[in-house]
């Protein structure tokens, strides 16, 4: 074999390793929070694709590159579905975030602030943790981190073997529980202070029938809110940021 042909056999062997790191990488940053926000141009996101796609192929480049060099219907399919398995659990983050952003604006007066802006319509709390939790995130460097996760995953799930469909069920279904349970966590503070505040005015209201208190206790359930975010808020990102950090060292554990 000539030179000129090991170089274009070696080629091709890298661009099919490429194409189906691709097809695993593409879904999973696709989803990551703050990355694939809809505001983020396409053309945007298939460069950081192509970015952590090259970054990740070179560490598998020994052990894939003779199971992608004929990549099937079926090898395209389930590096596409554990890409989105992947990318779906990380996005769960985010939408417990954005959720517990939601409850805790229903639960006070702050629910149709800024209610409309963003690709989202979320109340402003949500905008703010939202906001906020990605920012903490990529200056923590979990998107980073992201790149050791999707390495572990051809461990988990090795090219070529299609996934345990149940196994993979069961383990999304666990996610989703875990997100709601997180976002309601999340927003319990602020659940407790409408409790309080509005027992506080039914007592108010019955002691008092004459007196308006729908009006005294709206700027009162403002302020508490916006104290309590000021306190509360920090302490929920830092416990969000580490969560996801757990979640990204060790996505199929527990």
């Amino acid at each position: 074999m000539t030179p000129f042909a090991q170089v274009f056999e070696l080629s091709i062997d890298m661009l099919w390793l490429h194409v189906g790191v691709f097809l695993r990488v593409a879904p999973i940053i696709g989803l990551l929070p703050g990355i694939g926000e809809a505001s983020v141009p396409m053309r945007i996101k298939l460069v950081i694709v192509i970015a952590f796609t090259m970054i990740v192929a070179p560490v598998l480049s020994p052990d894939l590159t003779a199971q992608v060099h004929s990549p099937t219907v079926g090898f395209i399919l389930s590096e596409t579905i554990i890409g989105l398995a992947l990318g779906l659990a990380l996005r769960l983050f985010l939408m417990a975030l954005q959720m517990a952003g939601s409850i805790a604006a229903q639960s006070t007066s702050l629910a149709q602030i800024l209610g409309n802006v963003g690709q989202t319509p979320l109340p402003a709390i949500g905008h703010l943790l939202a906001t906020g939790g990605v920012a903490l995130m990529m200056i923590m460097g979990v998107h980073v981190r992201v790149t050791e996760m999707i390495v572990l995953s051809y461990t988990v799930f090795p090219v070529g073997e299609p996934p345990d469909i149940g196994a993979l069920s069961q383990w999304g279904v666990a996610r989703i529980a875990q997100a709601f349970s997180f976002g309601f966590s999340l927003a319990a503070p602020f659940v407790l202070v409408s409790v309080l505040y509005n027992l506080t005015l039914g007592i108010i209201n019955r002691a008092m029938p004459q007196l308006m208190v729908v009006l005294v206790g709206a700027p009162v359930i403002m302020a508490l809110t916006l104290f309590l975010l000021m306190l509360v808020v920090p302490t929920m990102l830092m416990v969000w940021v580490e969560a996801l950090q757990n979640f990204v060292a060790n996505p199929f554990g527990g």
